[in-house]
Order: structure tokens, then sequence, then C-alpha cells
């Protein structure tokens, strides 16, 4: 009887919630953290490169997304600036929207002709990463020859954040040596979701679709974008209404890496950021880790990882010692599936129930404009031993569950990174 009464205590409940539009997987990020994958690099304390003396820093593996940049491309804007012109014409626009058009039209302005450009926030973003390498690691590059060998993918924002980069370590010690590579030859490692097959026919087939449509079809509201276009607005249908609210949602969430004002809270309560900002975290986590959906989005990742052990061991094994740094710039979409396939803390995450995603995987975190992952290698001054610390936006993370080290033998890291491979590529 207790427990019969517990289960209607809980349907009740259930009941209760539903009736009034709580949603129990809903998040309360503030509104920077609402602009996700969008938002510009976060601010860095200035001991968190600290290491303890008996190490010696003496070589650093960098992968790293590209800076802030202006839109991708003009689809969004031109998107938006339609369906305003229309409520426009139609004398369905609000005062928001008239302010929504005006701020739209700017940006298309300031986009023309750098569409997907880095912009100036995006090198210093770059520089800041680079400056802090320099000086929290000086020893890494106070080898007497030292060689910096940086790569980019063939994107322009790629490259100018590689250019961004190294010019800064070069103003520091014009000593070092760089040498740099660009375009299609590094899409194996910068741009895997270009040309790998197996990946191309995931994103072909739309295999992540189902998933995100269902929970799109219920998470989206429409009530930011009916605030601007108007009540009586003639939308062709529901799913018009959505994707227009989740267009309009992308503009304003890229102001911040554009340098624009973020005017987030203008257009969006917190409650709608929260959602809109799920539903777009939510496609990317599909689209671009390993899920229960798939593993092929980070299986993409192989290669690159394959890399990271084999440039590690030519340092250690002294084939390579006066390369003391290996830089690589490339995306979001190259961090995503890398971050996921080591199963770094936070950047992995296997559910059943998508609608928890926002609250154990966010994008914000993950990749954030010129996130990067750095695999900083010590000496011992005592044994001599290597020891390598995992750095993700500039902060260590522990590996082990239950264990708050940062300080692994290179041994056992390697171990680790080659059990993520595939089987076919372990060694």
């Amino acid at each position: 009887m207790n427990f019969l009464r517990h289960i209607i205590t809980i349907a009740t409940l259930a009941i209760a919630v539903a009736a009034a539009g709580v949603n129990p997987m809903g998040t309360k990020y503030n509104m920077t953290e609402c602009e996700g994958s969008l938002t510009p690099y976060p601010e860095i304390a200035p001991d968190a490169g600290a290491y303890p003396d008996s190490l010696v820093p003496v070589f650093i593996n960098h992968v790293g997304r590209h800076g802030a940049r202006y839109p991708a491309s003009a689809a969004n804007c031109l998107a938006l600036e339609k369906a305003l012109a229309k409520a426009d014409s139609c004398g369905t626009i609000t005062a928001l929207g008239k302010k929504l058009r005006a701020l739209n039209l700017d940006v298309i302005s300031a986009s023309n002709g750098r569409w997907g450009a880095l912009d100036s926030l995006g090198m210093a973003e770059q520089a800041g990463i680079a400056r802090r390498m320099f000086f929290n690691f000086t020893d890494v590059f106070s080898t007497k020859g030292a060689m910096v060998e940086a790569l980019s993918s063939y994107s322009p924002r790629a490259m100018m954040s590689m250019y961004s980069f190294t010019h800064q370590l070069d103003r520091l010690d014009n000593h070092i040596t760089f040498t740099t590579s660009t375009g299609r030859i590094n899409s194996k490692t910068m741009r895997p979701f270009d040309i790998d097959q197996d990946y191309l026919d995931f994103r072909k087939n739309k295999v992540w679709a189902p998933a995100y449509d269902e929970y799109f079809a219920q998470a989206c509201p429409v009530s930011a974008i009916k605030r601007v276009l108007g009540e009586k607005y003639p939308f062709a249908d529901a799913q018009q209404e959505q994707d227009l609210a989740i267009t309009e949602y992308y503009v304003v969430a890229g102001l911040s890496a554009m340098s624009f004002q973020p005017q987030m809270d203008l257009y969006f309560t917190p409650d709608e950021a929260n959602a809109l900002w799920s539903c777009f975290n939510l496609r990317q986590y599909l689209q671009r880790t390993s899920s229960t959906v798939s593993s092929i989005p980070a299986d993409i990742a192989a290669d690159l990882v394959s890399d990271l052990i084999h440039s590690t061991d030519a340092f250690i094994n002294g084939d390579n010692p006066l390369v003391v740094a290996r830089l690589r710039f490339g995306h979001a979409e190259t961090l995503m599936p890398l971050l996921s396939l080591l199963k770094i803390p936070g950047c992995y995450y296997l559910t059943n129930y998508f609608d928890t995603v926002a609250q154990h995987w966010c994008d914000f975190y993950v990749v954030p404009m010129a996130a990067n992952i750095q695999f900083i290698v010590f000496q011992s001054r005592n044994s001599g031993k290597y020891y390598v610390r995992v750095d993700l936006n500039e902060k260590p993370v522990a590996l082990r569950k239950g264990d708050p080290a940062v300080y692994y033998p290179w041994g056992e890291l390697r171990r680790y990174m080659n059990n993520c491979l595939p089987l076919i590529m372990q060694d």
C-alpha cells in the first residue's frame, strides 16, 4: 500500500510539473554561457600554468581552435533580414524588431568581405595564449636552436590564428626557428570531417537527426522571435517559427565574437536563452562527439591522436630534440571529436536521454573561440623521467576518475591515449 501511494505521489507530481510548464531538465546558465561555442575565450588566472619545482617543462603539443571571428557565413543574417523585412512590410514588426533589424544590418555591413574571417579579438586571443605559453613554460623555448613546428587547416581564420600565435612567440624570442604549414595537406588531422568517408556518410544519412528533431520540436521556444516579428506575423508553419527562432539566436549569440556589444539579455529571457542554446548545443553534441547514436563523429580524430602520440615519442626518444613545440590550428569541429575520443572530463558523455545533455556536455566549456588542448611534457629534475600534464583551455584536467592528480608518467598517458584509438590503429 505504501509503495502504491509512493507511485501515485510521483505520478501526481509529474503531472503537476508538466501542467506548470516546468522543465526538470532545464538549465540556468548565464547569458555569456548561452552564447555557446560562439563565446570568446575565457579569462585565464595568472597562476594557471604553475607546476612543481621538481619538474622542468621541455616540450608542448598544442591543438587549438581558431580565435573569435565574424559570422561563418551570411546565411543566418540574410534569413533573419528576410523575415524582418517581411514583418516590416506587413506591419507586424515590433519596436524591438526594428532594433534587431538595424543591428542585423550592421552585422551584415561589418561582415561583408569578412565572413568567417578572424577579427582583432581572435588575433588577441591567440597572442594571449602564446604569451602565457612562453612565460609559463619558458624552459621549453630556452633550448639552444629551439624549433617550433606549426600547421593549420586551409581555412583563412585557422591560418591567421597560426600566424597570430607564432608572431607573438617570435616577438618574445626571435632566436626560435619557426616552420609553418597550411593547406589541404593538413586535412587528415585538422579537417577530417571534410574527407572521412564514414563521417560523410553519417552526415549524408542524417543518422543524428531523429534524436535532434524530437528534442528541437519540444524544446525550441518561439516566444522571442514572435516578440520581434509580431504576434500576427504570417509564419508558414510551426517549423518555420522554430527555424527562425534558432536563426535569431545564432545571430545575436555571435555578436561578442565579432567585437560587437553583447545583447543576449535584450532579445531573450534567461529561460529562452537556455532553451535555444540547448538546441544548438545538442546538435553539436550529436554531430561532433561520440554518443549512443554513433561513435563515428569522435573516431575521425584518431589520426590526430596518433600524431600527438608519435610526435611526443619523437621528442622523448631524441628523434627531434630541437623541435620543442608542435602547434596545430583548426576548428571547433576538430576539437570536439578529439576531446570526445580522449574522454576528456566534461567533453565526453554517453546517454540515451538527450534532454540531459545540456547538464553534462556544454559547448561553451568544450569549444569557446580559441579553445585548445595542450600536452605539456615535463622532465623530472631528480630521475630524468618524463611526465605529461593535459590542459584544456589552459586549465589542468584530471583523467583518472576520483583521482585529482594531473601529472602522468608518459608511458601511462601514452597507453591511455593509445587505448582510445580504434583497435586497428593501436600499437
